[in-house]
């Protein structure tokens, strides 16, 4: 049996030699299952002298794309991306539905996902699932704008049940920051194990809530997943 880290080496690997071409113009998702991602991008690139555009989700995707001495470049100058590889927290093996965001970045990753041509999801096996909310527990992410949090906490609560709380942050006071400069809730929606839950439905409902500026729920924007089961092997969805 690999580890969860092994198993994240071995995904990134594979996934970049399964799809990364010459010219493309890629965007960087976000999270710990990226670095060796793109660690392995920068090393075909040196080795094989392709050529390459990077285009970060976040303020991470942009400094692991400059250790890496990649070229560096945002939507503006490429709003056409032919490829994103990106992780999430949990996926639903028979849609390919994703949650996203747990590490606070899902907007900017949404954004260069819907600009994108391909959305390559990597993971270890335990993001994998028969359903969304069956293993990842923490909620689902939501970002909002901050003044609205109490009334879009409500409005969701009072619709659809659960929670929604406010992220707080870990190495200052008071709630996590977004790099938009906005809040996080995460909805611990409620999870019924014998019946398919509507996501697409409930992700346009959220949608419509003033001051909700984002949700984590990726429905239907990923083409590929690619995982590493607990042996090492890589399956590809």
């Amino acid at each position: 049996m690999v580890s969860i880290e092994e198993a994240k080496k071995i995904v990134g690997s594979f996934v970049v030699d399964d799809l990364l071409k010459d010219n493309m113009i890629l965007g960087i998702g976000s999270g710990s299952t990226i670095i060796p991602a793109v660690a392995k991008i920068a090393e075909k690139v040196s080795q094989s002298n392709l050529k390459v555009k990077c285009v970060p989700t976040s303020f991470q995707a942009r400094q692991l794309i400059l250790s890496n001495n990649l070229p560096l470049y945002d939507l503006e100058t490429c709003p056409k991306i032919d490829l994103t590889i990106d992780g999430a927290d949990e996926v639903e093996t028979k849609t390919k539905f994703c949650i996203k965001g747990g590490g606070g970045c899902l907007l900017q990753e949404k954004i260069v996902a819907s600009a994108s041509t391909q959305l390559a999801i990597i993971c270890d096996y335990t993001k994998m699932s028969k359903q969304l909310g069956e293993n990842w527990k923490k909620g689902i992410p939501i970002e909002v704008i901050p003044m609205s949090y109490v009334v879009v906490k409500n409005k969701i609560e009072s619709k659809f049940g659960g929670q929604a709380n406010l992220r707080m942050a870990k190495a200052k006071a008071g709630p996590l920051v977004t790099d938009n400069g906005n809040f996080i809730l995460d909805w611990v929606a409620p999870y019924n194990q014998d019946s398919a839950t509507q996501w697409d439905q409930i992700n346009q409902s959220l949608m419509m809530i003033p001051g909700l500026v984002e949700t984590g729920l990726f429905i239907e924007m990923v083409d590929f997943v690619y995982y590493a089961d607990r042996l090492g092997a890589v399956h590809k969805i």
